[in-house]
């Protein structure tokens, strides 16, 4: 863990550096899921050691900890829960690692899906519409929307999965990252993307945020909503509850109602995660 003001100290020098650059235009995330990127550190000299933790409200699960298995609605693939209800949270947050001529099936009855693609390409059958989608791009299948994803050469996904919680209309929904218009954050300097339509028919959006090295979020958030965080690219540190984390590519959180959070970019290359938020729902529906 890195403490506020040895954290103070590595803003301020990376803040400096970050005033002369633009952010990125392109993004690969191609080595996330690579065998080479779940060594880490030399595990095998330190027997037992991980970087993950899981507490009450928060969990933060680094690559050497995930645990890929075959899944049944997933042919030729394996899948590895970073989280689920199983721990009460609203929602599931999955890695898909698919070979060859493998493909996948919808969740079970009333849920809905976003896939996200990390790398390689797939096809997505919903209804009668067929869609091909490749790194940087995504898709939201409604619940009860029957529909398949294939991938002739393989590929590598982060899908969010959840029951429905409302009653409106959704709609299938596919584009890319780099596509969708920058936001307006108040008192903030990350750059914001929603990859959701913002309607009452969604009862979660997903958001991609960009810092560059220095920035930070201003707001120290506490708030009802729930978190499933994967980090793109870049390196920084967290802050969960009481506790500060150094975390980098290929580290996913957990964070429960109210946990307080709060993150900042370090090193020389711009930072990117991919965040679930439920949203809309009441917080009283909860």
């Amino acid at each position: 863990m890195v403490g506020p003001l040895l954290l103070a100290f590595l803003l301020a020098g990376a803040a400096a550096g970050s005033q002369q650059r633009e952010r990125q235009s392109s993004w690969d995330y191609s080595s996330l899921l690579s065998p080479a990127r779940f060594q880490g550190i030399a595990f095998e000299d330190l027997p037992g050691f991980t970087r993950s933790v899981y507490e009450r409200n928060y969990a933060l699960v680094t690559p050497e900890s995930l645990v890929f298995a075959g899944n049944p609605l997933w042919a030729n693939a394996s899948t590895a829960h970073i989280i689920s209800p199983a721990v009460g949270a609203n929602f599931a947050m999955i890695l898909v690692t698919m070979r060859k001529h493998s493909h996948g099936a919808a969740p079970p009855s009333g849920h809905e899906r976003f896939l996200f693609v990390l790398d390689g390409v797939v096809e997505v059958t919903a209804g009668e519409q067929t869609v091909q989608l490749r790194a940087d791009d995504y898709a939201y299948l409604p619940a009860g929307m029957e529909h398949s994803v294939r991938s002739a050469a393989g590929a590598g996904l982060l899908l969010y999965e959840r029951r429905y919680a409302l009653k409106g209309s959704p709609r299938f929904v596919h584009g890319h990252t780099q596509e969708q218009p920058l936001l307006p954050t108040e008192g903030e300097v990350f750059a914001l993307r929603k990859l959701l339509p913002q309607t009452s028919d969604y009862d979660f959006n997903v958001h991609v945020m960009d810092f560059l090295p220095g920035e930070h979020l201003n707001v120290k958030e506490v708030h009802y909503n729930q978190h499933g965080l994967l980090l793109l690219q870049g390196k920084g540190i967290y802050r969960l509850g009481s506790d500060w984390y150094p975390v980098q590519a290929g580290d996913a959180i957990w964070m429960a109602p109210y946990v307080p959070q709060w993150y900042a970019a370090l090193g020389t290359q711009e930072s990117r995660y991919i965040l679930y938020k439920d949203t809309t729902v009441d917080p009283l529906l909860h």
